[in-house]
């Protein structure tokens, strides 16, 4: 049974979705609604909009659009019963005793339990005397017993079914140990098989800000390939947000944060004493682990490797961070050494010395720049003061001013020279990222426009937009409803997914509850209430009358009800325009 509509409305009325985003968005008021960065797409123009009237958001980028249950799924990798249950807590609110259809939550713990036993399991096999080379192995790391009982570290056996067949005598079913990424099914010659997913390698628990084993990292302990293997997307893990070691670093009393790139380096810090150092879980930086970051930090350092591979990952890590309002600093660490090398080998003194020397984004873009350049050549000083007045472009006025003057001196060139190509460079800037917010603006209602969720969409323009017009208008007007509810039904709607909404807002509309967004969550995954999300924006340009919903139901009874250009080219203002003219014919 699901949670019960009466509860889910009590919980909207009650939970603050403009406190409950502000946790994770930086949010400025412009006039009844609040914008901010998209936390689910990257942008440097706000898109983003939180409308507290109607407890929801939409995101003018990206369509991204739900309510504070979708958003609380979405941030924090939670179902639907769990963020309910999230929030209720948050807001004072005891889940209710009815049978709810909680069997994905289920679900979720017994994954979780699976992967707390197998972290016991792997710690365990450490202290097998036949896997003592994995205990050799952090011994030459240099790691001491303190430490891997900290970190939980530990080692998959070199067999094929060690694991699963512990497991397995726990009560665990081969299925939940296939979901959980513990165990992989492989078929073939006709013949399924199950087996172990790590093997024969040292193991890193990944644990989440509640201290939940989600997942595990696993290293060789040679030069054999791949030398790291995590665990896949899980029901309750997603790769491109974990972050490890942020459940002890997130405490920091600085609120700063150093940003490594992997777990030994991670753990190196953190047994030198340095505890506020994290690292990203084998993919490329994320948006969504920078505004995780920034959640728990007020500055970060971002100390990669500086080969190649390194500064590559830095550059990326810089462009998700821009956007976080988070104060960035890069080390740089010489030698090729990583933070786990120069700990060990020249201590924690000198790790720290890299860390104070770190440069501003603004810098160290300087300085990898410079070193592109011969500048002791005319043509190469001149080259990389244009470039470098790129880079200025970014700046605010006063840190412009500062770089021009430093550039200035260092380069026996007037500041007002450096001060035109950089404010030159502002403005083509500023135009750029205005045609780029502008392209993103009207993605919500280019001609052939093709909603995912909706694939019949772009084939039925005519009927779908009626129906989300009609839709649109009854979820700001619900009680229109009753002055039309006997002129059309479901089954009038051409396209499957509106017919679904539609059922859905007639039910909620008949049995008087709100026609908010929070009141499809439960029917529709979170990408779904993006369709829906868009389809209510679309409320603010109707005429929002009956006559406009009789319109829209003309148009699904009789397809050649606007007339005779050809719906399936129309934009929906098009449409709205041809819906208009009908009327008008009509009334004459």
């Amino acid at each position: 049974m699901p949670i019960s509509k009466e509860y889910i409305q009590d919980l909207h009325d009650r939970a603050d979705i403009e406190e409950v985003i502000s946790s994770y968005v930086s949010l400025k008021r412009t006039g009844r609604n609040l914008k901010g960065l998209c936390p689910f797409h990257s942008e440097k123009t706000a898109s983003f909009t939180v409308f507290p009237d109607t407890k929801s958001f939409y995101c003018f980028g990206c369509q991204a659009s739900g309510d504070v249950i979708s958003f609380v799924m979405r941030m924090d990798n939670l179902d639907y019963v769990d963020a309910v249950k999230s929030l209720a807590s948050r807001f004072g609110m005891a889940m209710p005793d009815e049978g709810y259809d909680d069997s994905f939550s289920k679900l979720r713990m017994r994954i979780l339990s699976a992967n707390r036993e197998a972290a016991r399991f792997f710690n365990s096999q450490l202290y097998v005397p036949e896997n003592k080379k994995a205990l050799e192995y952090f011994a030459k790391r240099g790691l001491t017993k303190q430490t891997i009982t900290h970190f939980g570290l530990g080692y998959a056996p070199d067999d094929w079914r060690a694991l699963l067949n512990h497991l397995r005598s726990l009560g665990y079913t081969e299925q939940e140990l296939v979901l959980a990424n513990l165990a992989v099914r492989s078929n073939k010659n006709g013949k399924t098989n199950v087996y172990d997913s790590f093997r024969n390698r040292i193991m890193f628990p990944i644990l989440d800000l509640r201290g939940n084993v989600v997942a595990f990292g696993g290293r060789v302990m040679d030069d054999s390939k791949p030398k790291y293997i995590n665990t896949a997307d899980t029901p309750v893990y997603k790769k491109g947000s974990g972050i490890f070691a942020l459940n002890f670093a997130k405490n920091s009393a600085e609120k700063k944060l150093i940003l490594v790139e992997g777990y030994m380096d991670v753990i190196t810090l953190h047994q030198a004493g340095i505890t506020n150092a994290v690292a990203c879980l084998g993919t490329a930086f994320t948006q969504e682990q920078a505004s995780l970051l920034s959640r728990y930090a007020e500055e970060l350092y971002v100390c990669y490797d500086n080969d190649a591979a390194g500064k590559n990952a830095t550059k990326k890590a810089l462009q998700a961070l821009d956007k976080t309002g988070l104060k960035v600093k890069v080390v740089r660490m010489e030698d090729g050494k990583d933070a786990d090398e120069i700990v060990r080998t020249s201590g924690k003194l000198k790790f720290l010395e890299f860390i104070n020397k770190a440069n501003n984004e603004t810098e160290y873009r300087l300085s990898e720049e410079l070193g592109k350049h011969n500048v002791m050549t005319d043509d190469g000083k001149a080259k990389y003061l244009i470039a470098a007045a790129e880079i200025l472009a970014e700046c605010n006025p006063i840190e412009r001013d500062i770089y021009a003057q430093r550039l200035a001196n260092e380069f026996n060139v007037s500041k007002e020279s450096i001060m035109i190509q950089a404010s030159s460079a502002a403005r083509r800037l500023g135009r750029r990222r205005a045609q780029e917010k502008e392209k993103e603006i009207t993605k919500i209602s280019v001609k052939n426009f093709e909603d995912k969720n909706n694939p019949e969409r772009k084939a039925n323009l005519r009927a779908a937009n009626a129906e989300e017009t009609l839709i649109a208008s009854l979820m700001r007007n619900p009680d229109f409803y009753r002055e039309i509810k006997g002129e059309f039904t479901p089954d009038d709607f051409v396209t499957a997914f509106n017919r679904r909404v539609i059922t859905c807002l007639i039910e909620l509309i008949e049995g008087n509850y709100s026609t908010d967004l929070s009141m499809f969550a439960q029917d529709f995954s979170p990408g779904e209430l993006d369709s829906i999300g868009r389809i209510y924006i679309k409320s603010g340009n109707l005429a929002n009358t009956v006559k406009e919903c009789r319109d829209c139901i003309g148009v699904l009874k009789n397809s050649s009800g606007v007339g005779q250009q050809d719906a399936r080219n129309m934009t929906d203002e098009e449409f709205l325009n041809a819906v208009n003219k009908l009327r008008k014919r009509e009334e004459k």
